[in-house]
Order: C-alpha cells, then structure tokens, then sequence
C-alpha cells in the first residue's frame, strides 16, 4: 500500500537564480497532483514556494498552507488553498508541518529552507522519526551540504551509528518513487510520532 499521502515541501520564497529551480517546483506540484499526493508547505503565495502550490491547484491536487501570522504579509498567504492553517510562531509551524506529513522534500532555499531541512534531519538521527527525508538536488544546489555531511562522517562527528538516511534525487521525476520506496521500507512504528523536541519547543 502507497504510505505516502501528503509530503512537505521546504523551500524558497524567491525564485532563485536557475530558471530549472521554478521548472522543478512547477514540474513537482503537476507529480503530486497527478499522484493524489496533497501538498504541504509554508503558505506563500512567492517564489518556489508559490510556484509549487499554485502548480499543484492548477492541474487538481490538494494543498495544506502552514504559515506563522507574521509572515502572512511578507510571504502573501496563499488564499485558494484547500486548507490554510495560521499559527502564532515558527515552533508551532513546523510541528505542524510534521504532524501533516508523511515526508519531506527540500527544492532549493535559503537559511530557513536549510533550518527546516536540518531539522527533519536530526529528528531522524535521534530516532523521533522514520519518515522519508529527500534532497531534490535541482541543478547540483545541494551538493555543498553533501559534501559537508561527508566531511562531517570523516571528521566523525556522524558516527555510524548515528548516520543519516537521506535520499536524493536529481531529476523532480524520481522524488515520488524514492519517498514511495522508502516509505515501503521503513519501520512502521513511531513513524506517525510527534518528535519530543517539537513538544518541549
């Protein structure tokens, strides 16, 4: 059975400077759409993160926005989703984001695509998780956070029995079927748990 039903997507709220940044989120909102898979994001209506909802209503599929108050203004909240949800922090935010996904996808971004991305990633390494965490690795845009994780497992800093289990994927085309392989393969328990670091935020 498919396990993967809605996937956050973290990512920028500008455009960025590759035109293929914009095609692969427009690329991935039709692939959610066409795959009954709902969106979850961060509730703007700019940048990639526009690009990707707006592209997932167009061609049918559904989207959950999850947006601090604060940020309603800056980031125009995306009105025509399905679901809007305005919380009172960015604590609140990615709980949230968590609770509502059955995986995380990061297209490009700045800081706060990364804080959000590395978060997910950490959750992982402790053992809060076990859902699918995917790199899409648009245009080499990751490949300096690779290579820091490899040197962080040379260094020693991960040890290998604190590794990460992160998946990538160059082409937008490949990112479903790795969440769904993925999804097949992981542990069912505490899968669906809220991580203890979100509760005492």
């Amino acid at each position: 059975m498919d396990q993967i039903k809605t996937v956050c997507v973290y990512c920028g709220s500008g455009a960025g400077s590759s035109p293929r940044f914009v095609e692969a989120a427009l690329a991935l909102g039709k692939i959610f759409a066409e795959n009954d898979i709902r969106l979850v994001y961060g509730g703007g209506s700019v940048g990639l993160m526009g690009a990707i909802a707006k592209s997932t209503l167009d061609h049918g599929g559904l989207v959950t926005g999850i947006i601090p108050d604060f940020l309603r203004s800056r980031e125009n909240m995306l009105t025509r989703v399905q679901e809007m949800i305005v919380t009172p922090d960015m604590h609140e935010r990615k709980r949230l984001m968590f609770e509502h996904s059955d995986a995380f996808v990061a297209l490009p971004g700045g800081v706060g695509t990364l804080e959000e991305l590395v978060e997910q990633m950490t959750w992982q390494q402790l053992g809060r998780h076990t859902k699918p965490v995917l790199l899409a690795n648009i245009d080499g845009f990751w490949e300096p956070l690779i290579a820091l994780l490899a040197h962080m497992r040379e260094t020693e800093f991960i040890r290998a029995a604190m590794d990460i289990d992160i998946l990538k994927a160059e082409r937008v085309e490949d990112i479903v079927p790795r969440l769904r392989a993925a999804a097949a393969a992981r542990a069912p328990e505490g899968s669906k748990e809220m991580p203890e670091l979100a509760r005492k935020l």
